[in-house]
C-alpha cells in the first residue's frame, strides 16, 4: 500500500467559495483537482496534499445567527491566541495566522496536518463593530458580533397561513 492511499480526498469545498467566494480561488481549486484526478490514474499527485482542499479550508469554521448577534467559531487547534489576529473591514471578517512546525520536513514520513499560514474571510453585514468580541479558549476561537440596533428592528415574522 501506497502511503498517498492513507491521504483523505474530500470533495466538500467550502461555504464561502460555493456562495460565489473569490473566482479565481474557485478556478485554482478546480484546476487543482483536475490534476489530482489526472495523475491519481498513474499513482502520482504533482502537488502533493498540502494544496488539496482540506488544507485550503482550513481553519474549519461555524456561523451562527440569532436576533441579536452573529458568532463566527473556529477551530484552531494547537495554536494560542498570540498566533492568531481577527479584522473586521468593509463588511468582512477576517480570521488571519499562522501554525508553525515542530520538526524538519526530512525527518518526516507521512503527515495530515496543515502547517504554514491560512485566512479565512466571512462576510457580515449589519453588525455593531463597536462592540464585537472575540475569546480564545482550548483552540477554539469564538468572534461575537452584536446586531446593529437598525438591523435588529428590521426583522419581521410573516404569518404561515394554512388552507
Amino acid at each position: 500500500m501506497a502511503i498517498r492511499d492513507l491521504i483523505p480526498w474530500t470533495r466538500g469545498g467550502d461555504l464561502e467559495t460555493r456562495r460565489g467566494g473569490d473566482p479565481f480561488f474557485a478556478l485554482q481549486r478546480d484546476m487543482n483537482r483536475l490534476f489530482d484526478d489526472f495523475f491519481r490514474g498513474f499513482d502520482l499527485t504533482p502537488f502533493g496534499n498540502r494544496f488539496s482542499e482540506g488544507a485550503m479550508g482550513w481553519p474549519k469554521i461555524e456561523v451562527s445567527e440569532t436576533e441579536k448577534d452573529v458568532k463566527v467559531l473556529a477551530e484552531l487547534p494547537g495554536l494560542e491566541e498570540k498566533d492568531v489576529q481577527v479584522e473586521l473591514a468593509n463588511g468582512v471578517l477576517a480570521i488571519k495566522g499562522e501554525k508553525k512546525t515542530e520538526t524538519e520536513d526530512k525527518d518526516r514520513l507521512f503527515s495530515e496536518r496543515f502547517f504554514g499560514r491560512f485566512e479565512r474571510r466571512i462576510p457580515v453585514e449589519d453588525v455593531d463593530v463597536d462592540n464585537i468580541s472575540a475569546t480564545f479558549k482550548n483552540g477554539v476561537l469564538t468572534v461575537t458580533m452584536p446586531k446593529s440596533p437598525q438591523a435588529q428592528s428590521n426583522v419581521k415574522r410573516i404569518a404561515i397561513n394554512g388552507k
